[in-house]
C-alpha cells in the first residue's frame, strides 16, 4: 500500500518550462553555449540530455553548476510560475485521501517553499532538494530511510526520463507525467510503470496499488 507520494517539482507541478528557457538564455554566453529558440523546443523535448548538450554546443561536465546559477535566478520568477492545471486539486486530493506527500528535486527548496506558498500548499511534509542532477535516487533512498518506508509505500512522479531512472534505481513504482520536460518516446525507452495524461489519474493510481 503506497503512503508516500513523491513529486518531482519542474515540469511535474509547476509550468515552469519558460522560465527555465528564458534564465538559460541569459547565461548562454557566460557558459559558451547556443541560446535555445522558440523553433527548436518541441525538438529539444525529443532529445536526451546528452543529445541536448550537442544540440547546444554545452559542455556536459558544466550542468551541475548551470543548474545552480539557474536556479539563483529563478527565483526571480516565482511570481510568474503557475501549477499546471488540476495540480492543486490533485494534491488536495491525495492529502485528503491520507496520503503523505513529499517533493524531490534539484531546483533550490527556498524556490519552492516560496511557489507552494503562493498556491496556498501547505500540507507536503517533506522537501529534500540536491544539486546532483543524475543522482535523486539516492535522495529518494535517504528519504525513505529516514521515515523507515518500505519500496512498496512510495510512488515516485516525474516527468523526465531521469526521474524514471531515478525512481527504479530506488527500488519504487514510477509514474511518468506527460505535460513536462520530456517527449514521450523519451519516457517510454525507460519504461515507467504508469504514464498519465491528466493530474487526476495519479490518484486512481495511488489507490488502487
Amino acid at each position: 500500500m503506497v503512503k508516500y507520494v513523491v513529486f518531482d517539482f519542474d515540469g511535474t507541478l509547476v509550468d515552469s518550462l519558460h522560465v527555465v528557457i528564458e534564465v538559460y538564455n541569459r547565461l548562454a554566453r557566460e557558459y559558451n553555449a547556443n541560446k535555445i529558440e522558440e523553433k527548436d523546443i518541441a525538438y529539444i523535448k525529443g532529445l536526451s540530455i546528452m543529445e541536448r548538450a550537442k544540440f547546444l554546443d554545452f559542455k556536459l561536465f558544466k550542468l551541475p553548476l548551470l543548474a545552480l546559477d539557474i536556479y539563483k535566478l529563478y527565483k526571480h520568477s516565482i511570481k510568474d510560475l503557475t501549477l499546471f492545471a488540476g495540480v492543486k486539486e490533485l494534491l488536495e486530493e491525495l492529502n485528503a485521501s491520507g496520503f503523505q506527500l513529499a517533493i524531490v528535486s534539484t531546483n533550490a527548496e527556498q524556490n519552492i517553499r516560496e511557489c507552494l506558498k503562493r498556491n496556498q500548499i501547505d500540507f507536503i511534509s517533506e522537501i529534500i532538494c540536491s544539486n546532483n542532477m543524475f543522482g535523486k535516487n539516492e535522495d529518494i533512498k535517504r528519504f525513505m530511510k529516514a521515515q523507515n518506508l518500505e519500496d512498496s509505500e512510495v510512488i515516485y512522479v516525474g516527468d523526465e526520463a531521469r526521474d524514471i531512472i531515478a525512481g527504479k534505481k530506488s527500488g519504487v513504482n514510477v509514474i511518468w507525467v506527460s505535460w513536462g520536460f520530456d517527449h514521450i518516446d523519451n519516457a517510454k525507452k525507460e519504461d515507467p510503470n504508469y504514464i498519465v495524461n491528466k493530474p487526476h489519474e495519479i490518484l486512481s493510481i495511488c489507490q488502487s496499488i
